[in-house]
């Protein structure tokens, strides 16, 4: 269900979110914006969904181990 609030923003975010979202596209910008910040997620069904997508596993795993790499070869620092 849709709702349809007021809400007061200054004349140059006004401006913006017309320029840069297009005045259409307002509303939507703003449900994306803030959905995560106001809804309630059950994070360890995201965490179970993003372990269960293999390929993704198999890149982050391929991402941290070049990290490591990298700050094997770097040089040591001295205190």
């Amino acid at each position: 269900m849709l709702k349809k609030p007021t809400i007061t923003v200054d004349a140059e975010v006004n401006n913006g979110l017309h320029s840069v979202i297009g005045r259409r596209r307002i509303s939507r910008f703003l449900n994306d914006l803030a959905r995560p910040h106001v809804v309630g997620q059950d994070l360890s069904a995201g965490y179970a969904a993003m372990a269960a997508d293999e390929a993704r596993e198999a890149e982050a795993d391929a991402w941290s181990e070049a990290l490591l790499t990298d700050v094997a070869d770097e040089p040591k620092r001295g205190h």
